[in-house]
């Protein structure tokens, strides 16, 4: 295969795994965002945690949420976990990189909070941990995974929201992660704002 072939292979993936995620997402993808708008609503906040490029989604998520998206409005109560490299440390150091987001999410965690858990694999132990506290504190989780779901599409509750790619690699399933991010942070504000954009 010549280069300008593979590189042309990379778009017919992604649009074929754009095409996939509609059919399989769009459904748990509103329900997502109403739960976080009703939650936000309630004075309530949004975590967020993953590894890598996760962490990089994590954190955009949550700057188009206390800043802005698209348009001008109030800031939206959200944290992501993987940005203070003063507890990240800490807690590395002395409790174990497992524990980095399990420890934060029983810190700030209350009743009514969502937890947004990105994992492409679904088995990211830091991950599962913060799940399986969020889940103490009667947190709701929204899950973005792929692969299958592994661990994490096997631990979650009824109340909790999967959104799972339907592919295996990690660059086509970051690429729809992505879109799921930006398309949440539209409906939050299509409802927060009252229009349909």
């Amino acid at each position: 295969m010549d280069m300008t072939s593979r590189m042309t292979s990379h778009f017919d993936d992604a649009i074929d795994t754009f095409k996939a995620s509609a059919q399989v997402l769009a459904e748990p993808l509103s329900l997502a965002v109403d739960v976080m708008f009703g939650a936000l609503a309630n004075n309530n906040k949004i975590l967020a945690c993953g590894n890598g490029g996760s962490a990089a989604d994590a954190q955009h998520f949550v700057a188009e949420l206390v800043g802005r998206f698209e348009r001008d409005r109030l800031p939206l109560a959200g944290v992501a976990l993987n940005t203070d490299t003063s507890i990240l440390t800490a807690v590395g150091n002395d409790y174990g990189f497992d524990a980095l987001f399990e420890r934060q999410v029983n810190a700030l965690g209350q009743p009514g909070d969502i937890l947004v858990a990105i994992s492409t694999s679904g088995n990211s132990p830091n991950v599962i941990r913060a799940i399986e506290a969020a889940h103490d504190r009667e947190m709701m989780v929204v899950a973005l995974t792929g692969k299958g779901g592994g661990q994490i599409g096997e631990m979650l509750q009824e109340t909790d929201i999967h959104l799972c790619v339907p592919h295996d690699r990690t660059m086509r399933i970051q690429e729809i992660h992505i879109l799921l991010l930006h398309a949440l942070c539209d409906g939050i504000d299509a409802l927060l704002l009252g229009d349909s954009l």
